[in-house]
């Protein structure tokens, strides 16, 4: 796939930022300021300031000279990258690598996204359209590299769109910033008559070097491609991704259900061919209005039938809100395992095997319940009853060890036991009697002791003596005897609760 970049410069992000805050001001003349070694400099000037005469890093008091009408206001410091940084967030509905460029642009890696909306022409301009709509005058280009589409979008004047390929042609009559270079190399390309990049884009190699240093070649062979540029996303971006942008606003639940399928079907038939299966997925709405829905699910065991997905999430769609409408679509699986035809064609053949069918069960129960409502247990090779199991992460995990079977366990284990009073005939029998949050059980039956020691190279402490009771409603206790019946008061504890 060929690389495309667009870099979007707001070229008065700040003073556009202002107006906003301040409709008044649209038709003002005005500057942001700051103090700089013990003088007040324009940061910002709005455009009826500039037709004026005032720009950036004059003194405000010389810009008072040539317009007394002038309206000064305090700049904030960081606004601007706070701005960049909540524009580069709402990009990630058109491309998932943004990056902010200070101080005041942004550069998008747009591969394989402009297509979705019919083309790149299409793709620029829905962008430029939305971002005027929020008061914000911006530049753009498109190219192969970061630095053509960087120096087109700040001193080209009609292209837009550069063709693949045709970097070179871009640059050669843009001036010598364009290729982002210090001011030092600026100004000696300038004293020797190097006013445009024509001017020394095919010299030899070597005499820019001698003359200019190695940043100049630098930076035009990542204008031309002839270097790799790397740029660093606001966010990492998923490498399992299906967009889907609506060219009318969705606001049906049946409209965003037709969506979230297609986005299904399109990534699993991606998860197949590498032979890979998800374990999570989040399905995204951006709106129209700039805000964000999301909804995610999780599965037992990797999978990528498209069907038990779309059931899992069809749980939660009626908690998107597409308020005046959904413009796009995003399926994202940032968790995904290893998962061949071979396996999948195991689980699927009918009576095989239980696992996918208990799977699926399970995915359906957590999304109504909670993923945290359903855990699974495998024995640990431990006889003290807390440490006699460990909590597994997926069915496909193996036990250690066998459960005991040659001893009663309840199925429902305290993780912690809870202190009860008992009335015993006499000292070594089981109670007859037991109180329990207040509520007195008369035991009916009861079987046991079993006594448990303690794992004394784990930790110091009392046996057990465990006893299986039964009240007179039927329900049946673990109960356990803290110590020896000679070692004093003896202290007894509820553990568990049999079915």
């Amino acid at each position: 796939m060929q690389q495309r970049f667009m870099v979007i410069w707001f070229y008065q992000l700040t003073t556009n930022w202002f107006v906003r805050k301040h409709p008044e001001l649209k038709d003002t003349p005005f500057v942001l300021s700051a103090s700089e070694r013990g003088r007040i400099i324009v940061t910002a000037a709005n455009d009826k300031a500039q037709a004026k005469g005032i720009t950036k890093g004059m003194v405000v008091a010389d810009c008072r000279a040539i317009l007394p009408t002038l309206q000064v206001f305090d700049d904030t410091d960081g606004q601007a990258e706070k701005l960049l940084q909540s524009f580069a967030a709402w990009c990630l509905r058109y491309t998932p690598v943004a990056a902010i460029d200070l101080p005041d642009g942004l550069i998008l890696d747009i591969s394989g996204c402009a297509h979705l909306w019919g083309g790149e022409e299409n793709y620029l301009k829905d962008i430029v359209q939305k971002l005027n709509g929020y008061g914000y005058r911006v530049r753009t280009a498109i190219a192969d590299t970061i630095g053509a589409a960087w120096a087109v979008a700040r001193y080209g004047r009609t292209v837009q769109i550069i063709p693949s390929g045709q970097q070179k042609e871009a640059l050669t009559g843009l001036p010598p910033a364009a290729l982002r270079l210090d001011t030092a190399i600026i100004d000696r390309l300038k004293k020797l008559g190097l006013y445009t990049i024509r001017r020394f884009i095919d010299m030899p190699r070597s005499a820019l070097r001698r003359r200019f240093g190695a940043a100049l070649l630098s930076r035009l062979d990542q204008a031309l491609g002839l270097e790799h540029e790397s740029i660093q996303p606001i966010q990492p971006a998923q490498p399992y991704q299906e967009r889907l942008p609506s060219f009318e606003p969705i606001r049906t639940a049946s409209g965003i259900e037709i969506a979230l399928q297609r986005l299904l079907e399109a990534l699993c038939k991606r998860l197949a061919r590498e032979e890979k299966g998800l374990r999570h997925a989040i399905f995204k709405g951006y709106r129209i209005d700039g805000g964000l829905q999301q909804i995610a699910i999780g599965t037992g065991k990797a999978t990528r039938n498209a069907t038990h997905l779309f059931k899992l999430f069809e749980l939660k769609i009626a908690d998107i809100e597409p308020d005046l409408g959904i413009e796009l679509f995003v399926l994202e699986a940032p968790v995904v395992e290893d998962l061949s035809a071979e396996q999948e064609a195991l689980w699927a053949v009918s009576g095989s095997h239980d696992a996918a069918v208990i799977a699926e069960l399970l995915d359906k129960i957590a999304g109504k319940v909670g993923p945290n409502a359903i855990h699974r247990y495998l024995p640990a090779e431990h006889y003290w009853p807390e440490w006699s199991f460990v909590l597994s992460t997926s069915l496909q995990e193996k036990p250690q060890t066998e459960w005991r079977t040659d001893q009663p366990r309840p199925v429902h284990l305290l993780p912690v036991p809870e202190p009860i009073l008992v009335t015993v005939p006499i000292p070594d029998y089981p109670p007859m009697l037991f109180h329990y949050k207040g509520n007195l059980h008369k035991v009916v039956k009861a079987d046991g002791p079993e006594r448990i020691e303690r794992e004394w190279w784990i930790d110091a402490g009392e046996h057990r003596d465990y006893y299986c009771v039964e009240d007179e409603n039927g329900a049946r206790y673990w109960l356990f005897r803290l110590g020896h019946y000679a070692s004093g008061e003896p202290k007894w504890f509820l553990h568990g609760f049999f079915a």
